[in-house]
């Protein structure tokens, strides 16, 4: 299969790393659509960037248009951290615009409702459970606030709420690190991802080392299964 060259530049705090790519790969119609965007949100050290990464790549392997921006304030472990995956023809810039989302993946529920901005009634979030006050609210002694407190805001945007335990998910795995490809496979399970189960489980096989992928591969089967069960009574 032919592939795209995926460039990532080098990203200093505060700025803003683009991955482009186009691609046709042989014996593959290229797929049209119009636009499709995620948004993720977390901390560093939740293995965002390289969901970003696998998402942007299972599009690619699929022939769409796709653009991956990253923006964090330092490119520390508890430093918050956005990254933004933009599928479809129409794309051009790499970020989503507020209330553009049509996912939000929320790797830490703070993060996820700071982010709820790029929401609408529309938007499908799904967040991972596990609390990580980022460094900014540590420095300046807040409140957390509690999961419903959280929860119950984010059911004022959208009622498109799941809540999946993916770092229980990826230490039955057998890593938490792993909290990622659990999510990639309770995102997958909703259906509303324009990219096959197929296209991420071959951009992970792609992406992750060997000495870790079939842990990755078993995360994310976990997610995928933990959301598949309960499709009935999701939202």
């Amino acid at each position: 299969m032919e592939k795209s060259a995926l460039t990532r530049l080098s990203a200093q705090p505060a700025d803003c790393a683009l991955l482009s790519a186009r691609t046709k790969p042989l014996n593959v119609e290229e797929v049209r659509m119009d636009e499709f965007n995620i948004v993720l949100a977390g901390v560093g050290g939740q293995g965002i960037l390289l969901a970003s990464e696998i998402l942007g790549t299972a599009a690619v392997k699929e022939g769409l248009n796709v653009r991956v921006s990253e923006i964090h304030g330092m490119a520390q472990r508890g430093g918050a951290v956005v990254s933004n995956v933009r599928i479809g023809d129409k794309v051009l810039a790499p970020t989503v615009l507020e209330g553009k989302a049509d996912v939000l993946l929320g790797f830490e529920p703070l993060e996820t409702l700071r982010n709820l901005k790029f929401a609408s009634e529309k938007t499908l979030v799904l967040m991972n459970d596990e609390t990580v006050p980022p460094t900014e609210l540590m420095r300046t002694m807040k409140k957390y606030p509690s999961l419903n407190e959280i929860t119950e805001k984010i059911h004022r945007f959208t009622r498109k709420l799941i809540v999946v335990k993916a770092a229980d998910l990826a230490l039955k795995a057998g890593n938490i690190l792993t909290r990622n490809a659990a999510l990639i496979g309770a995102l997958a399970a909703t259906g509303n991802l324009p990219v096959k189960v197929e296209s991420l489980e071959e951009a992970l096989r792609e992406l992750v080392p060997a000495k870790y992928l079939e842990v990755n591969l078993k995360a994310f089967k976990l997610g995928f299964e933990a959301v598949g069960e309960n499709k009935s009574s999701r939202f």
